[in-house]
């Protein structure tokens, strides 16, 4: 069986986060490993920017998931099981999408991981296995998702690619610098210099296409 996978990595900072697809080996999903409890809805956006040294406090460590397994009448133990190890192996923030009507044993079945908050990773999860199902049959539905080990509500949510830029790209010093995000989209941007905000934002938008794009970090 296959997992496929829609990753927002790292490119670093002059590009940010790459996309694209690459397939986990079938029996990735059979492997026996404890399923996670369920945990809370993640935090809305910060309405502004913080600045590196709050990012870092706020930050969880950029390696290492726990995986909550939904609840879904069509999932058998083993399943749960394979979830939860596929779901490890991934970078947070994430989730992981199931055609019903094919089990979890199907191309259609994708994991969409690396964006800076679940539902981002949902949305795309979803889409990318609605994509592939068989038209005939019921639509995608979510079966896990993926978030930082011991992870909590706080102000900022960043993405396992971004933060590990946050302490290398962005950095301790450096004199003015920004990061700009999308949380559509996973990508991650770090610009320094007089104009960086403003040219993380220009850089985020034209390497993402997005028009969430977002200063998340800024020292001045």
């Amino acid at each position: 069986m296959d997992c496929r996978n829609e990753n927002a990595g790292q490119q670093g900072a002059e590009a940010g986060p790459r996309r694209g697809q690459t397939r986990l080996p079938a029996r990735i999903l059979g492997i026996s490993l404890g399923v996670a409890l369920g945990l809370g809805a993640a935090v809305a956006a910060s309405a502004g920017p913080v600045d590196g040294k709050a990012a870092r406090k706020l930050a969880f460590k950029p390696k290492g998931a726990e995986v909550t397994v939904i609840d879904l009448p069509f999932l058998s133990e083993a399943d749960r099981k394979g979830l939860v190890f596929a779901g490890e192996q991934q970078p947070y923030y994430g989730a992981i999408a199931v055609a019903p009507s094919e089990g979890l044993i199907s191309e259609a079945t994708l994991a969409a991981a690396n964006y800076h908050d679940v539902e981002s990773a949902r949305a795309a999860a979803l889409k990318g296995c609605d994509a592939a199902r068989k038209p005939d049959g019921k639509p995608c539905v979510i079966a896990a998702e993926i978030r930082p080990k011991g992870w909590e509500p706080r102000a900022l949510q960043l993405s396992a690619d971004a933060t590990e830029g946050l302490r290398s790209d962005y950095g301790r010093r450096g004199g003015p610098r920004a990061m700009a995000i999308s949380e559509s989209t996973g990508r991650w941007v770090v610009r320094k210099g007089p104009d960086a905000a403003a040219q993380a934002l220009d850089a985020c938008t034209s390497a993402s296409g997005a028009s969430d794009c977002r200063v998340a970090v800024e020292d001045r």
